[in-house]
């Protein structure tokens, strides 16, 4: 997914994004682990839109912060 279409979620959708990514990347990886993995790129693509959510909640966080 793109940054600009996490960045028009809120901090709860954001979250949930992130417990599926999570969720997502442990099944990846448990799918190479057991070769059964089709497409070696899911792995790096998942790690990346896990980075890429809690990045930009961090900036959500900190930006709240700052406004109060």
């Amino acid at each position: 997914m793109k940054p600009a279409a996490f960045r028009e979620m809120n901090i709860d959708e954001l979250r949930q994004k992130e417990k599926d990514l999570s969720a997502e990347l442990f099944n990846l990886r448990f799918q190479l682990a057991t070769n059964q993995l089709e497409n070696p790129m899911s792995l790096p693509r998942a790690r990346k839109d896990l980075a890429r959510v809690k990045t930009i909640i961090a900036e959500k966080v900190r930006t709240v912060k700052e406004e109060a």
